[in-house]
């Protein structure tokens, strides 16, 4: 996968401030490339563009409104590039224009032919190691790979990365401690590698690691790009020197703008040539980043010429030097050689079926939800201590006119209760939806697959927390005798229960803060419940808004009215 990016530019409209303020350029014109069995490094410091530039190129391949525009090159030479618009892994409100090209062609990538291993680990914190690494190599490698192939692929792949002592520790989260941080950058890169990508890209893969780890996964990632022409692009934040050494590119920016492309000895050569020549004994990617780092312009950086500069007057005069060197046209000349180079198109690998997947992910996620003690064991425990309070409360209701009310409360509050503690699991369902995205992102499956499968996977938890509390609070208050009233209620508790928890996720979907999200599901829940007929007649209601549409759509309307006729019908009570 030789890979070329040219003119780059990324802009987020009004810079994420008030309306009407002007853009904000993040990305500005940025050109590079990468070759097969190479390890590219993106530098520089915080702010200056990196994961924006790694976002640009693991996510710009579905391109559309094409416009031709003139660049001048450095050497003065007029030059004609198509420029495109492109979506990606960039957010909202971000324009970006660009000519990216994989093999001189602009395709998109297909399933196993890239993978992205992000800054934020985002891991299932119940799984050990182990079960993380099995469970998505039977979601990413074919049904033709038989089982134990994959967990003796999965198991290698854990050793390679120096795993294999964690193999049976669970990544830890919330509630649990885990494996470590560095464990977890190492896990996601792991992940990703199962199906041994042509294209990797690696957003700070050696964070959280220290200098010897971070060594032996920067080595292992080379070793593999060499022995499979594996094309590797990293946003590294400040490499050792050892790790240095085993990039066969840079591409340091500075503010969005580039400092240098190339190799890692020209790029000494760069700094030196234009009066920022590399201490003796100090790594030169420390003396790259603290040449160009403008947090700190307080303290000046050091020049060979006797007047000492700040890091903005170093990167002015870098930046400007580079798109007049001779290091600027070789790399021109690359691009341009690369784009001509006819590889191999990007099919889409072989990966598991939609069966496959749907069991794989049921069971995953049935594990998950068994092991989180803050998905449905919790509430259990709360709606059993519930139930017995509201049995003992209402008692043997009996018979007389005053039961009457006294069984429509017991209903409702039911129903109420067990529907509104649903939002107890929102930051479990957060966490899900996270997982869901990333993976994703990565094409391990699509949205038919999680949704089917978290339903299925919870329908078993929702029962038990329906017939347990459900049995208990029916028998203690005397509600209609008879099992067919029984069974009734309790599929009617159930699907109560189902029909909250698929809005609770579809809020997690949109609201991805569980704080917020809990407010914004409480919310819907208490103006639902307000409409549900109990608390005001449904011909009491104000008829705009109130009863039309929104008496129709609570939910609570349709379980009272059919517990209240499952309750009643055939009952008489005497006054």
């Amino acid at each position: 996968a030789f890979l070329t990016w040219e003119d780059v530019r990324v802009t987020v409209a009004g810079g994420g401030g008030p309306r009407g303020a002007p853009d904000v350029r993040i990305l500005d014109g940025i050109s590079g490339h990468a070759r097969p069995g190479e390890v590219v490094a993106i530098m520089g410091p915080s702010g200056g563009g990196k994961t924006t530039l790694l976002d640009t190129l693991a996510g710009a391949y579905v391109c559309h409104r094409p416009a031709i525009i003139s660049l001048f090159h450095s050497k003065g030479t007029l030059i004609n590039h198509e420029i495109n618009e492109f979506k990606g892994r960039l957010g909202p409100g971000m324009n970006k224009k660009g000519l990216i090209l994989i093999n001189g062609r602009q395709e998109k990538l297909a399933y196993g032919t890239s993978a992205y291993v992000t800054q934020d680990n985002v891991l299932m914190s119940t799984l050990s190691v182990r079960e993380a690494v099995y469970y998505s190599a039977q979601l990413q490698l074919p049904d033709t790979m038989p089982l134990p192939e994959k967990r003796a692929h999965a198991e290698r792949v854990i050793r390679e990365l120096g795993l294999g002592d964690a193999m049976d520790t669970r990544v830890g989260g919330r509630i649990t401690k885990g494996i470590s941080g560095g464990q977890r950058k190492r896990l996601s890169i792991c992940i990703e590698m199962l199906t041994r990508p042509r294209l990797l890209f690696l957003d700070e893969p050696t964070s959280g690691l220290d200098s010897a780890a971070s060594y032996h996964v920067m080595s292992h990632i080379a070793r593999v790009a060499a022995r499979d022409d594996m094309t590797v692009v990293a946003a590294v934040h400040q490499p050792s020197g050892d790790v240095f050494e085993l990039f066969h590119g840079l591409c340091l920016l500075a503010a969005g703008r580039t400092v240098f492309f190339g190799t890692i000895s020209d790029a000494t050569e760069f700094f030196t040539l234009n009066g920022f020549p590399c201490p003796h004994l100090r790594s030169p990617s420390d003396h790259f980043l603290r040449t160009i780092n403008k947090d700190f312009d307080e303290e000046t950086v050091e020049s060979s010429k006797t007047q000492r500069k700040t890091a903005a007057e170093a990167i002015e005069i870098l930046a400007t030097a580079y798109r007049s060197s001779d290091y600027i046209e070789k790399t021109t000349n690359q691009i341009v050689e690369m784009k001509n180079m006819d590889g191999a198109s990007f099919r889409r690998r072989e990966q598991a079926s939609f069966a496959t997947k749907l069991l794989v992910l049921t069971r995953r996620s049935f594990l998950n939800m068994h092991r989180d003690i803050g998905y449905y064991w919790m509430r259990l425990g709360i709606y059993m201590g519930i139930g017995v309070c509201l049995g003992t409360i209402f008692y043997q209701v009996g018979y007389s006119y005053s039961s009457i009310q006294s069984r429509c409360s017991v209903i409702m509050y039911t129903v109420a209760l067990l529907t509104f503690m649903s939002i107890g699991g929102f930051p479990s369902f957060v966490e899900d939806v996270k997982v869901f995205r990333k993976e994703r992102l990565s094409g391990h499956y699509g949205v038919s697959e999680f949704v089917i499968s978290n339903t299925l996977s919870a329908t078993p938890y929702l029962s038990v927390i329906a017939v347990l509390p459900g049995a208990m609070l029916y028998y203690l208050t005397g509600l209609t005798k008879g099992v067919d009233h029984f069974i009734y209620f309790v599929i009617v508790v159930c699907l109560c229960c189902l029909l909250v928890e698929s809005m609770m996720m579809v809020i997690a979907a949109i609201v991805p803060d569980f704080l917020m999200g809990i407010i914004v599901g409480a919310g819907v829940q208490g103006v639902m419940m307000l409409n549900g007929g109990f608390f005001r007649l449904p011909n009491e209601l104000p008829k705009p808004v109130w009863k039309y549409p929104s008496y129709y759509i609570s939910f609570h309307k349709y379980a009272v009215q059919g517990l209240y006729k499952n309750e009643f019908m055939g009952l008489s009570f005497p006054r």
